[in-house]
């Protein structure tokens, strides 16, 4: 029998940052994962920091390598109709900036603070199981070397993404979900080569959106939308250059610079919520909760923002018994992902070619495009929700 405060499923992002934030106020907690070390430390996942989550890994004494490493923007550029135009965000938000930084480099670094601190973190753990989530003990058995564990809680953090455990263990009718599945995909790759692009590139183009990012100065990252469904093995390395040419190109003759792929990958793009984050003494948090298409880059910043929140609620709970927090938590987490959830559905559907709509839709969407680049006010607007809303 092992006992904690909090009980933590899931050593991704929400889960290792919730376990930091709780150490630095004295809330014991452990940390449960079903897969090994390495496949979480070198999972590819997203890459853009909003300045609210940065200035939280700073303040939490996480920021040293983000710093270091970090490549900070100013702007973005929508691309169309051959031309590029510049989002001067910084210009746009009073300064305010995002910063390019693998999701993996987070995780490999929350590792570290978590195995520095010396906090229970259990890799490889079978058959977890959330009980009695109605109650003030709430529990979590699994296996783990072979050996059935079981640990008593004050608290459950449900922080095992999407295809977790937490959430279906909630009664039905408990919670109340929200889904859009969109009829495309993001084909991905991620290729030895510099940048050709010293900001982020959103191109629409009629074969489809692509984007061009980064993740360090030698290696590039760049996405293509391609059919919901479709099979990798449709996309040799030379038609996927062949693809972001024709989609990336400008009338300017701008070049896109190729190299060796070395990771690809096809991700179905879906809008999910569920309503409330909370059952009793379990809190969702992070994918386990919603999920956003990933043109606004938001899942990783939700993350962030929910954790934030949620152990501002804990330490609070434990430092006096007030329940204010957490009975708020489901609330103030909501408010700014149905934002995010706004703005990522319509950068979605201005960039994206939809399958079922014609000449007319693909015209209001090059309109919508002008607005943004020709009007300080629409472009103000996206810059705010792309620099990321304040954190609660």
């Amino acid at each position: 029998m092992m006992r904690t405060q909090v009980g933590i499923v899931g050593a991704g992002p929400s889960g290792l940052l919730l376990a930091h934030l709780l150490g630095l106020q004295g809330v014991e907690s452990v940390v449960l994962e079903n897969r090994s070390r390495e496949y979480v430390e070198q999972r590819v996942r997203a890459g853009v920091l909003e300045q609210g989550a940065v200035d939280v890994f700073r303040e939490a004494g996480l920021a040293g390598r983000i710093e270091a490493e970090g490549l900070v923007h100013h702007g973005i550029e929508l691309r169309f109709a051959g031309q590029g135009h510049r989002i001067a965000m910084s210009e746009l938000t009073g300064g305010r900036t995002i910063t390019i930084y693998g999701q993996n480099r987070v995780v490999a670094d929350l590792v570290a603070a978590r195995l520095a601190a010396g906090g229970p973190l259990l890799y490889e753990v079978e058959g977890v199981a959330v009980h009695d989530l109605d109650s003030d003990r709430p529990s979590i058995t699994f296996t783990h070397g072979g050996a059935d564990q079981v640990l008593e809680c004050d608290v459950i953090a449900g922080c095992d993404g999407f295809h977790g455990v937490c959430r279906p263990a909630i009664p039905e009718g408990a919670i109340t979900e929200y889904e859009r599945v969109y009829p495309f995909a993001w084909l991905g790759i991620l290729a030895t080569v510099a940048p050709s692009t010293d900001e982020l590139i959103y191109a629409h183009h009629p074969n489809g959106f692509a984007l061009h990012s980064l993740r360090s100065p030698e290696v590039s990252r760049l996405y293509i939308q391609v059919p919901a469904g479709e099979d990798m093995a449709e996309w040799p390395d030379d038609r996927i250059w062949a693809e972001l040419h024709v989609r990336l190109a400008t009338d300017d003759g701008w070049t896109l610079a190729e190299g060796p792929i070395f990771e690809r990958g096809i991700a179905p793009l879906r809008s999910f919520v569920v309503e409330p984050m909370r059952h009793g003494r379990l809190f969702l948090a992070g994918d386990a909760a919603h999920i956003v298409p990933p043109t606004g880059a938001k899942g990783l910043n939700l993350a962030v923002a929910d954790v934030t929140v949620l152990a501002a609620a804990l330490a609070d709970f434990f430092a006096t018994g007030s329940e204010v927090g957490l009975d708020a938590y489901s609330d103030t987490c909501l408010r700014r992902v149905w934002q995010a959830q706004r703005f990522s559905w319509w950068m979605t559907s201005m960039l994206h070619r939809f399958p079922d709509e014609g000449p007319f839709a693909a015209r209001l969407q090059l309109a919508q495009l002008d607005h943004v680049v020709t009007s300080k006010a629409a472009a103000t607007a996206l810059a705010e929700s792309y620099v990321g809303l304040p954190i609660p």
